[in-house]
């Protein structure tokens, strides 16, 4: 299979052994696959993605923990164009990426997708108006690139003092090793967010004792997880009753997502959290202990009939403490709390807004995207970033919310992409910038919206959603909608438009798209169109 995948190398080879592309996809998770079949289907058919690993998947291939699974319903987290027959009401990762997998062959991604093949740095040629990639393979030089690579995919580790000198097992839940076996372990889980709470109810059983350190007490709302009978799915198979069920899922996510936004409407919902906590959790003090200090939604919500009832067990205790040292086998607690572990879990999440490649790419003025974001992350419609010509993230800063499907929003944001890429493909430029002032005012106006919405009262500004100023970077603070009308069309009055003289980058016939623009605005300019 590897051969097989790697002969498709050679195909875009230059005879200087570059290899050249009009559109560059870094990452096959769920968001360059959908990518990749979306803009070939748009009619782009010159497309290649890079994937580091030997195998396509993103954060569901990686995060293997026991009771990894999705926190949408299942119907939610499928692409439009490719329905599935989900096996469970909240589907397990497995049958994620066998989705994706399976998604992937039956629209010959394989052509595509070029397996492990690491993107090393990438810059903008201003001359040639193209980006320049080096790889572990090779020199690429791409027309577009497309950054599809996830804020799930950097795990955080903790600084603790002696964490390094631990005598015993030590690994990140998003890197589980699977060849530590936890039976009758005495387990250290330090964090206790989305991860956590999948797979404590799954290793509970197993180990001798766990000690479960929190450092900020989670909001958990019931998750109505359960297999799906043939019966059901047999109907479910019809198109119209999938996409009946899957607009009633979305208006009940939307719903949610509403109280969010509107925090005086979130008194029910907080109240049923309790009911579901209290219903699970009868000793006073780990209610107390578990009772978050700050309104629901203000950080990641998160789903789970298990965990609660994980809690109460008599080989768990609950530590409401940060982790402050590791000392010999004595992992110790802000408040003093020593609990001896043989193997330490680290649950502390991902890096979500500090996106790993932006290290590597350099825009038009010379500086990473990782320069131009010190300050906080920010784009326009999450899809564009300002000297950073032709370059599109997918699931950039503030589109997703506490309550967001990302295949829904991934759609739109690749919507927009094709409707960007086919005029630059046609309106004879070579080169497309969003203008600064557009994204001051788009970025000015999501902050002062985020004002008014429960994720502005997590009171430190150090969770989820926040990069490390203390900024939102995560949230869409309007509604599902609104933002699936802003990316609907293209605007290209949003944009400077630039044209170079001369190219030595050969690009392929263009007689394979459905719209030809006519543009005469001069190069450097702003297009008049709306």
């Amino acid at each position: 299979m590897d051969h097989e995948r790697n002969e498709h190398h050679g195909r875009d080879e230059h005879h200087d052994g570059r290899r050249e592309v009009e559109v560059l996809v870094i990452g096959a998770g769920l968001s360059g696959v959908g990518a990749a079949i979306t803009l070939r289907k748009a009619g782009l058919g010159d497309v290649v993605v890079l994937e580091k690993s030997e195998r396509l998947g993103g954060t569901w291939r990686d995060s293997v923990y026991p009771g990894c699974g999705c926190d949408v319903p299942s119907m939610l987290y499928e692409y439009s164009f490719a329905p599935h027959d989900w096996s469970r009401s909240f589907a397990g990762r497995q049958e994620i990426l066998e989705y994706l997998e399976s998604t992937a062959a039956a629209h010959g991604l394989d052509e595509v997708i070029r397996y492990g093949v690491e993107v090393l740095s990438g810059r903008w040629d201003a001359h040639a108006h193209r980006w320049r990639l080096d790889t572990s393979a090779g020199a690429y030089v791409a027309r577009s690139l497309v950054v599809a690579t996830g804020p799930w995919h950097t795990p955080r580790y903790p600084d603790i003092a002696g964490l390094a000198d631990f005598p015993g097992t030590v690994f990140h839940s998003a890197r589980w090793n699977r060849a530590v076996d936890l039976t009758w372990r005495r387990v250290a889980v330090i964090g206790t967010g989305a991860s956590t709470v999948q797979f404590l109810p799954e290793i509970q059983s197993r180990a001798a004792r766990v000690e479960v350190f929190q450092r900020t007490a989670p909001w958990v709302l019931p998750k109505p997880d359960h297999a799906l009978p043939p019966a059901v799915r047999r109907f479910l198979h019809r198109p119209l009753a999938h996409g009946v069920l899957r607009g009633v899922q979305h208006w009940t996510q939307e719903a949610i997502g509403l109280a969010l936004r509107h925090p005086w409407i979130l008194p029910p919902l907080e109240a049923a959290a309790r009911r579901h906590m209290r219903g699970s959790i009868t000793d006073p003090v780990l209610r107390e202990a578990v009772t978050p200090d700050y309104r629901l939604g203000g950080r990641r919500l998160l789903t789970s009939d298990a965990y609660y009832r994980a809690l109460t067990r008599p080989n768990v205790r609950l530590h409401p403490t940060a982790v402050t040292e590791v000392r010999g086998d004595d992992v110790i607690g802000a408040d003093g709390t020593r609990a001896r572990a043989d193997t330490i879990i680290l649950a502390s999440g991902y890096h979500i807004g500090d996106l790993a490649i932006a290290r590597n790419l350099h825009g038009a003025h010379g500086e990473t995207l990782h320069q131009t974001w010190q300050h906080g992350r920010r784009a326009y419609l999450g899809t564009s970033v300002g000297g950073y010509p032709n370059l599109f993230l997918l699931l950039g800063p503030n589109v997703l919310s506490g309550t967001s499907a990302v295949p829904t929003v991934l759609e739109a944001q690749l919507r927009y992409i094709v409707g960007a890429l086919t005029r630059l493909r046609h309106g004879g430029h070579t080169a497309l910038d969003v203008l600064p002032e557009v994204q001051r005012a788009h970025n000015a106006a999501v902050q002062e919206a985020l004002r008014t919405t429960v994720y502005a009262t997590a009171g430190a500004r150090t969770g989820y959603y926040f990069s490390p100023p203390g900024l939102n970077t995560f949230c869409w603070p309007w509604s599902t909608r609104r933002l699936l009308k802003r990316l609907h069309t293209f605007d290209p009055a949003a944009y400077a438009w630039h044209t170079t003289g001369r190219s030595d980058v050969r690009l392929p016939a263009q007689g394979d798209a459905h719209v030809v623009l006519r543009d005469r605005t001069a190069a450097g300019h702003r297009s008049p169109d709306h």
